[in-house]
């Protein structure tokens, strides 16, 4: 059963998004605080967190750090800001999507389906979407019955979005993921790579596509 825990310190928030999930069929754990939610996620196998930003004891902001230190595990993070500012921190601190309070707790029931569905990706060394398979073993990308190579950093920068579709990354996240945390060359790189992966798979396939987020950076987009 799939484990999710939600950190929420208004109690009317946190049962009506507890209530939803739990029609969904998943295991729910509570928590008031960072503090408790720290112990949640020692104590049980979590597959997902629920984190509100303003919390008391300890904030999103920093739970969500110390859980990224070493852990993988998806973060939805709630907030009651949309500025494009808190979007970009709540992505480079390590949340996985955000949803801006009031929300649709349907909404929120989809947004944590996607997450799950985007972290049993996550595990694989090959993705499928549509016809095209992205094969990390081999540095390949194979579109029916033709086989693409392509030079290390436009794969890995592929295989990243693939494996997240959806996701919301910014240029300097892909830059670290990709290039290093030491890289000291521009950010325009990220551009110039997926304008390369574009110009390369726009003729041959339309299962996926990525898109440029204004003022955030990158994701991939899945044809349906």
């Amino acid at each position: 059963m799939v484990q999710i825990l939600v950190v929420e310190d208004d109690d009317n928030i946190r049962n009506v998004i507890c209530f939803y999930l739990k029609k969904e069929g998943f295991v729910v754990h509570e928590a008031e605080d960072g503090l408790e939610a720290l112990e949640k996620v020692d104590a049980h196998p979590i597959d997902l967190i629920v984190l509100d930003i303003m919390l008391p004891e300890k904030d999103g902001w920093e739970l969500c750090q110390e859980i990224r230190r070493d852990r993988d595990t998806p973060i939805l993070m709630v907030t009651a800001k949309r500025e494009t500012e808190q979007k970009i921190k709540g992505l480079e601190m390590g949340a996985d999507d955000y949803i801006a309070k009031p929300f649709d707790p349907m909404e929120l029931v989809a947004r944590v389906k996607a997450l799950l569905r985007r972290a049993r990706i996550a595990s694989s060394q090959s993705v499928k979407i549509g016809d095209a398979t992205i094969d990390a073993s081999s540095y390949t990308v194979r579109i029916g019955s033709e086989t693409v190579s392509l030079p290390p950093k436009e794969f890995e920068l592929l295989f990243q979005l693939t494996r997240y579709p959806g996701q919301i990354f910014t240029r300097r996240q892909l830059i670290e993921k990709i290039w290093g945390m030491d890289y000291e060359g521009e950010e325009r790189t990220v551009d110039v790579h997926v304008n390369r992966l574009r110009q390369r798979f726009l003729p041959l396939t339309d299962s996926f596509r990525i898109t440029t987020v204004r003022g955030l950076g990158y994701r991939l987009d899945v044809e349906t």
